[in-house]
């Protein structure tokens, strides 16, 4: 039983089941739309149409545009492609594992978690298709190659298989994401007073009416999905992990990819998390459901996870030096930690592994704002590990003569700002017309963990005897 005096209120302000429902449904029905809103979907969108100039560029003048060459053949696409999916990681790890650890610190953070997930993979997956030059044979990477006679699908191809862990990912993550909101979609259907809104929301609430049955199918369905979501957070990665440890380049073909990935996934995840949720418990005054409580969770996770990856570079070193194979000598120790991409590293290194720790201070972890800093440079690290892992392998392979230098053109940066604007208006939508937090969930652990000025009935009994006596 969670004990709200040892481990802290997780929804303050003596709310009611009538508060929740009404503070959850604000911005949808009361509120009017908030001047940042529109500035923050302005800024989205500008940055939206110059990535789809990257796109029109690359798909009528070829990948030429980019800055990849001969010896870097994977650029900034491969680099962002790996980080959206990390970051899309976080939906799911809220919603399952914490589930499954009876961690109810969550339900004020996982409807926001999915949200993310689903946009995030979404981003990601405009790059294989983008990456493969010519967008209109884009249907060569789905399996069903017996209809096209003697032409059939490359299995061995690393694209392939991102193509099939992206879909599947996307399609499971989303319908989990969906059925979370049924209900509560049945009650914003009941409470708005347009007649507009009462018919969108009563077709997605699916005639949602609250029955005991229907309760129950819902509980079922959703430990369905999330059953059959929770190895996919494993095996996603994985299989991006293994696009780089099935070449032989040094620095890739490394067993520790896969776990390396995967924990890599969910510590940039919880960090956009973090970021995520500072920004809406302060724009929409939701400090008394999102508190400084829960970020002390994810700052402690987060540190946690720190210690991983920090473990995880020390390997990587320690094995190129173990080996005592020149080749994978040379990229850790010669283009990684003291070659041209040394800043590149280090940051990596340091806003991955060292700044996080911070986090064991607890006024480092109560101070907001901080918090919000940290919670940025490890996304920010997360990205220059990619880029790490990428252009330090392929800039320097086994023949000197095909060494060449890599930088990102217009091109590849116009695409990158525009799957962020991109990622940005889905969440300025998501904010807008959708419920941020599940309002069932909410209620189920208001007794349990919330604060409330009425002493327990036990307390009460106590007091009556002791009056007696």
């Amino acid at each position: 039983m969670y004990n709200a005096k040892i481990r802290g209120v997780l929804i303050e302000g003596d709310k009611t089941y009538a508060d929740i429902s009404s503070d959850v449904t604000r911005p949808m029905l009361i509120d009017k739309t908030p001047v940042w809103w529109w500035v923050a979907s302005f800024v989205a969108s500008a940055m939206l149409v110059w990535g789809v100039w990257g796109f029109y560029n690359t798909i009528v003048n070829g990948i030429g545009t980019w800055g990849n060459n001969n010896s870097v053949s994977w650029g900034w696409a491969i680099i962002n492609f790996v980080w959206w999916i990390g970051i899309g990681h976080a939906g799911t790890a809220f919603s399952i594992f914490l589930l499954v650890l009876h961690q109810k610190w969550r339900t004020s953070i996982n409807r926001a978690a999915e949200a993310m997930t689903i946009f995030a993979v979404a981003a990601a997956g405009m790059f294989p298709l983008i990456h493969m030059g010519r967008i209109w044979d884009g249907f060569f990477i789905f399996p069903y190659p017996n209809t096209r006679g003697p032409l059939w699908d490359n299995f061995n191809s690393p694209l392939f298989w991102d193509v099939m862990a992206i879909s599947t990912y996307l399609t499971a993550s989303f319908v989990f994401w969906y059925i979370g909101m049924i209900p509560d979609f049945a009650t914003i259907r009941e409470r708005t007073v347009s007649k507009i809104k009462k018919k969108v929301y009563g077709i997605l609430s699916f005639g949602w009416v609250g029955s005991a049955r229907g309760w129950l199918r819902f509980e079922s369905a959703a430990l369905l999905m999330g059953g059959l979501a929770a190895p996919l957070v494993v095996s996603v990665h994985s299989i991006v992990a293994t696009d780089f440890a099935a070449g032989v380049l040094p620095g890739w073909h490394s067993t520790i990819f896969p776990p390396f990935f995967v924990v890599g996934a969910i510590f940039s995840g919880f960090a956009m998390v973090m970021t995520l949720m500072i920004i809406v418990r302060k724009v929409f005054h939701y400090e008394q459901y999102v508190t400084k409580g829960h970020l002390d969770a994810i700052a402690r996770v987060l540190t946690f996870v720190s210690l991983i990856m920090g473990v995880a570079y020390i390997i990587e070193i320690f094995v190129a030096w173990y080996s005592d194979n020149p080749y994978e000598m040379y990229i850790f120790f010669h283009n990684r930690a003291t070659g041209p991409y040394a800043f590149e590293y280090w940051a990596m290194v340091a806003f991955n592994a060292i700044v996080p720790q911070l986090f064991w201070f607890k006024k480092i972890r109560s101070n907001i704002t901080v918090v919000f800093i940290i919670s940025i440079l490890i996304n920010i690290g997360m990205w220059y590990e990619r880029y790490v892992i990428v252009v330090t392998s392929l800039s320097k392979t086994f023949l000197p003569a095909t060494w060449h230098s890599y930088s990102p053109s217009v091109t590849e940066i116009a695409v990158f700002v525009g799957t962020i604007g991109f990622f940005i208006l889905g969440i300025l939508m998501f904010m807008k017309f959708l419920p941020m937090m599940a309002i069932s969930e909410l209620k189920g652990i208001l007794k349990e963990t919330g604060a409330h000025d009425k002493p327990d009935f036990r307390d009460v009994l106590k007091a009556k005897k002791k009056n007696k006596k």
